[in-house]
Formats: structure tokens, sequence, C-alpha cells
């Protein structure tokens, strides 16, 4: 007999898996997930993450880029987005990302805390 688990109950196994630094279980989980729907936005954008835990600045960020064209109002995907942009040396495009996180989410305190970095 053959169990398989809903979407959410796999992504939420990912999801500790990658807070436990356990990427690559984490990685195959969120695979799962993808498999099942490729436009997941929270599963991409865990995929992300683990690109940038792993030295992958460029691949994190052109996967974040792609959460936030699919999901224009994942503020926590244009955040982390933005701290990506910010060690690549894009101060322009992650300030930009911080105040439009803020005309969203006037309380986003992550992003109050790095817009007083920008102009």
């Amino acid at each position: 007999m053959t169990v398989t688990m809903d979407i959410e109950t796999v992504y939420r196994r990912g999801f500790e898996y990658r807070c436990e630094g356990r990427y690559g279980e984490a990685r195959a989980a969120f695979q799962q997930v993808l498999a099942q729907d490729p436009n997941h936005c929270d599963t991409q954008w865990q995929m992300g993450l683990i690109q940038g835990f792993e030295g992958d600045f460029d691949g994190s960020l052109a996967t974040l880029q792609n959460v936030v064209r699919l999901c224009p109002t994942h503020l926590n995907a244009r955040y982390d987005m933005a701290m990506t942009m910010m060690m690549l040396g894009m101060m322009d495009e992650a300030c930009n990302e911080f105040k439009y996180i803020l005309s969203i989410d006037p309380t986003h305190d992550n992003a109050k805390r790095q817009a007083v970095y920008c102009p």
C-alpha cells in the first residue's frame, strides 16, 4: 500500500529539513512539491534560500526573482531577494525592493532595518 502525503505536509517537512541545515533532504522534499505544483511559490522561495545558503548567490537571486514574478506580493521572497542583491553589490535594486516592501507593509521590521542604509 502506497501512502502519499499532501503537498503541504511535504512542504512542511522540507521546511523543517531546511531549518535544520539538511539541505539535500529539504531539496528532495521541495522537488516532490514542485513535481505536483511547479508554481508553489513558498517552495520555490525555500529552494532559492537553499541555493544562497550553499553559496550559489547568482542562482539564488534568479530563483527568488522568479518567485517574485510568479507571486509579486510574496514579501518574504522579495526581502530575501533584496538581501541577496545587497550581497551581490546591487544596492539600488535592493533599496527599491525594501521601499516596495514597506509600501505594502510599513510594519515589515526587517525591511525597515535595511532601508536605513538606502538613500
